[in-house]
């Protein structure tokens, strides 16, 4: 399936005159048209949140639902309520399927409004729109168990072999450009639909140890794994978009993670294994997450390779600069060589004077046994303290 909702968008904005946006029928955004209009209140603070959040709240779902549109089939007109953030009039175009509505398309209501013939040709594409919707809902279902199966395969034939059920429940798309997005822990009970995420070829639920992409306890621990299309290897918001709405999807505390960008189907465990790194990279360097790029990660790509990282017992020389007793000294020393080694700096960044930095340092050395003159131990002092991170 080729799945392209924004060119269906952009026909519909042409066909009306308007920017229109479509959520899916949990309220969720697929795609919009462009805001190229002077006019403020076009920009409402719905369909700004929509847009930056990628959601609607529930109160505006019950909102616009209250007018009927999970049961119309044609077109709906919304007026306008400021008390609930809706400035303008809206016109709603219900994306259904087979009698069953997956969707919406949004636009502004204009005096005069579109016409009828107008209205008609844009409920047509709504129409294809629906059946691309349901496509993909019934797609994700069935490929759930082929990319999983993928994604856990032993190498050699088993790896083949399911490679090639994948690539022909894919079909066109299999040789296309996809990544692969890792979000972990995930809490729910099943596999979500792709539906939600347009994006989204195949969802799959991976069970794995922890220190693989998960809590980094070293308990086992459950993955969601979603296999994205992409149009072109230097964009890759439709990845981390999708990571981030599953994310938000798993609970508080997950974190997501986006593979480099490949064509086909056979490196998608080399995908996995870059997305659930990245992931874990997320989950302990703040500054990388909540969803992290596997091309952005730096020496965590390394580290995360390393068997073990994170969940063994550190480093005999570091394993007591790692307590909580000198939490402190440990943070001053990551920040000293995260700064190349240069006090100045160092200083700055941790609000001390450069004395007190030396002071810290030499009580590093004192503790670790490590010269921090000397660049392997630098090097593996700072490789501990990030591994120790995972």
């Amino acid at each position: 399936m080729t799945g392209d909702y924004q060119e269906l968008v952009d026909e519909i904005s042409a066909l009306l005159g308007a920017p229109a946006t479509l959520e899916n029928r949990d309220f969720g955004l697929v795609a919009f048209g462009a805001h190229d209009s002077d006019d403020d209140t076009a920009m409402d603070p719905v369909r700004t949140r929509s847009i930056l959040t990628r959601r609607s709240t529930p109160a505006v779902r019950a909102w616009f639902e209250g007018f009927g549109i999970t049961r119309a089939t044609g077109p709906v007109r919304i007026p306008a309520a400021p008390e609930a953030g809706v400035f303008r009039d809206r016109l709603c175009l219900p994306v259904r399927h087979r009698g069953v509505v997956l969707g919406y398309v949004w636009l502004l209501d204009t005096d005069p409004g579109p016409t009828d013939e107008q209205l008609t040709a844009a409920m047509e594409v709504s129409a294809r729109i629906g059946a691309l919707l349901a496509d993909e809902a019934r797609a994700g279902a069935d490929l759930s168990r082929e990319f999983g199966a993928v994604l856990t395969a032993g190498p050699g034939r088993q790896h083949d072999t399911a490679v090639a059920a994948l690539r022909e429940a894919l079909g066109q798309d299999a040789e296309g450009l996809h990544t692969v997005v890792c979000v972990t822990p995930w809490a729910a009970d099943d596999t979500p639909s792709v539906r939600g995420v347009a994006s989204a070829a195949a969802l799959a639920t991976i069970t794995g140890a922890a220190g693989s992409g998960g809590t980094g306890s070293g308990a086992v621990a459950v993955s969601l794994a979603a296999l994205i299309r992409l149009r072109s290897a230097d964009r890759l918001d439709p990845a981390t978009g999708a990571a981030e709405r599953l994310r938000t999807s798993a609970g508080p505390g997950a974190t997501g993670g986006v593979a480099a960008p490949r064509r086909g189907l056979d490196a998608l465990p080399s995908s996995w294994r870059e997305a659930t790194a990245a992931a874990r990279a997320a989950r302990a360097e703040a500054r990388l997450g909540p969803v992290a790029r596997w091309s952005a990660i730096g020496p965590y790509r390394l580290l995360t390779a390393l068997p073990g990282t994170g969940t063994g017992p550190a480093d005999p020389a570091v394993a007591a600069l790692l307590t909580p007793l000198h939490k402190e000294l440990a943070h001053t020393a990551e920040v000293f060589l995260d700064r190349a080694g240069q006090a100045s700096r160092t200083a700055a960044e941790l609000g001390i004077h450069r004395q007190t930095l030396y002071y810290r340092l030499s009580r590093i050395e004192q503790i670790t046994g490590l010269d921090l003159n000397d660049g392997e131990d630098r090097l593996l002092l700072h490789m501990a303290l990030k591994g120790a991170r995972l």
